[in-house]
């Protein structure tokens, strides 16, 4: 179709009501009602009817304006009319533009490699590449190790043997816990970027009579009859070598007392405590436990409290 301006007789600078009154006047003189004997009326018609269309739609008209779009309303091609019959850039070939080359048609091809290539403003085709990666570091290697309890709670150094044999030492964060991992930097497999990493996966080992509870150290500690009734000063163990305790008159089976800052090391550099439950043994001779029993008072409100 040719150019639809033309074809209604306005000019581009035409007016809405202009390009309408120009329609009015064709379509009554070219209507197929008027003309059935003229085949070349109804194209014509037809013709008219698509200029009008394209000319009345502001956005279409914008976009015809621009070049975005031909006559038929469809996406003009970035090259023009194509490549048969002389150059594909109309208008003399390629000059340079703002943010790339502006061939004669008005078309920025900065604009259409943008789009193309995904770079911002001046990407072109030719521009520089991508480039590649650092080269891969080897594997990392695991391993597994037993930290004791008292290395734990101390943050005691840790050594261990990899497997080309050789020893290596690294140390525990505060608060570990069984189930994490220490990254030992270089001492995986090698690789063209460099060696990988060790990864050592702690596993903190049970103790006798210690339990950990949080950043604190729980212990049950056995005791006399005898320093329960009349109290006593009593050697406690903890991890960092036994204290004195001093249990007070009269102490209940199940009582928990506190040794200060004997726990597990802390963030920051403090440590948790540990907790001495008190646990009153009586004595084997069950004779003397006898006679001991004759001499105390019964208590009947022992109990009251459950209500029996």
């Amino acid at each position: 179709m040719a150019d639809p301006y033309s074809i209604l007789g306005v000019s581009k600078g035409a007016d809405e009501k202009a390009i309408k009154s120009a329609y009015r006047k064709l379509a009554k003189e070219l209507h197929p009602d008027r003309n059935q004997d003229n085949p070349k009326a109804a194209e014509r018609f037809a013709e008219i009817t698509h200029a009008y269309d394209l000319l009345s739609d502001a956005q279409k008209r914008g976009q015809y304006d621009r070049g975005e779009i031909d006559e038929n309303g469809q996406p003009r091609s970035p090259f023009g009319a194509g490549f048969g019959g002389g150059s594909p850039f109309s208008g003399g070939g390629a000059r340079p533009g703002q943010g790339g080359f502006e061939f004669g048609g008005g078309i920025d091809l900065g604009d259409i490699f943008d789009g193309l290539f995904g770079g911002g403003a001046g990407a072109r085709p030719g521009g520089p590449r991508p480039q590649p990666g650092p080269p891969p570091k080897g594997a990392n290697i695991a391993y597994e190790h037993l930290v004791s309890f008292t290395d734990a709670a101390k943050l005691e150094p840790q050594r261990i043997t990899l497997r080309d044999g050789k020893t290596v030492e690294f140390k525990l964060p505060p608060g570990v816990v069984s189930g994490q991992q220490i990254r030992i930097p270089g001492k995986g497999q090698t690789g063209p970027g460099g060696n990988g990493d060790a990864m050592v996966t702690l596993k903190l080992g049970k103790h006798p009579f210690y339990d950990r509870d949080g950043d604190n150290i729980r212990l049950d500690l056995p005791i006399s009859l005898k320093e329960a009734i009349a109290g006593a000063k009593v050697k406690v163990p903890t991890i960092d070598g036994p204290v004195m305790l001093s249990v007070p008159a009269g102490a209940q089976s199940g009582t928990t007392m506190r040794i200060k800052g004997r726990g597990f090391a802390k963030k920051g550099g403090e440590r948790g405590d540990q907790l001495v439950t008190l646990q009153i043994r009586l004595p084997s001779d069950l004779s003397k436990l006898a006679a001991l029993a004759e001499a105390l008072p019964d208590d009947p409100s022992l109990r009251a409290e459950l209500g029996v």
